[in-house]
């Protein structure tokens, strides 16, 4: 398991690389303004936008692992879970540098990040959709968290106006799908008779496929 971790690790730091520094400008953040001199006006301010709608899905995803981590046992599975857990969070660390490096090259104020995001956590644990009682429960709760965020993601990079921005978005999204593949791996290392990719698409129609209930 720790194995394949590592490699799915490498794979995504890879993917970021060359979706994010390659794709925005060819030549790397610091020429994002220049991707943007023969556009319109109107599509800086709308890529910011989305830029920062997905920075606030990067700040509720941070939050939600470092909140949860507090909470996993110091046993074999919990452990395991916080190692998953500790390596998404840092992807979406570097995704969180890199949209705030870009709403600011652009001249945009990228958002803040919340003192928790509890309350968008809480439908999760209405709906059944994991829970902060276990450790089990934890991983389903991540789970659902990165299903949402690919889906996101999907959404936010339809709605971008420069080709390159759109490259790097569907970059990220194709990461936080990975992370929900890597969890459900975890599952079936444990013995839970699921198929690691459920569906051949990640999306609204697709994700009671993906997530798993309490």
């Amino acid at each position: 398991m720790q194995r394949s971790r590592n490699s799915a690790n490498s794979s995504r730091r890879q993917m970021l690389k060359a979706g994010i520094f390659g794709a925005v400008g060819i030549v790397g953040v610091a020429a994002v303004p220049e991707v943007f001199a023969q556009g319109k006006k109107g599509d800086v301010a709308n890529d910011i936008k989305v830029l920062n709608n997905a920075l606030f899905y990067e700040h509720q995803a941070i939050w939600a692992y470092g909140f949860a981590a507090g909470k996993l046992s110091k046993d074999k599975v919990g452990q395991a879970v916080l190692a998953i857990a500790l390596a998404n969070q840092a992807d979406h660390k570097q995704h969180r540098d890199t949209l705030t490096a870009v709403v600011r090259q652009l001249g945009g104020s990228p958002v803040a990040p919340k003192k928790d995001y509890l309350e968008t956590v809480k439908p999760y644990l209405a709906n059944g959709e994991g829970n902060l009682d276990s450790d089990v429960n934890i991983a389903k709760l991540a789970l659902a968290l990165e299903v949402d965020a690919a889906i996101a993601y999907g959404n936010e990079v339809a709605k971008l106006k420069t080709p390159a921005l759109i490259m790097a978005g569907a970059s990220i999204g194709s990461v936080e799908a990975s992370h929900a593949t890597v969890i459900r791996y975890a599952f079936k290392t444990l013995g839970v008779d699921i198929p690691i990719v459920p569906a051949a698409f990640v999306s609204q129609a697709t994700r009671s496929s993906w997530i798993l209930k309490v």
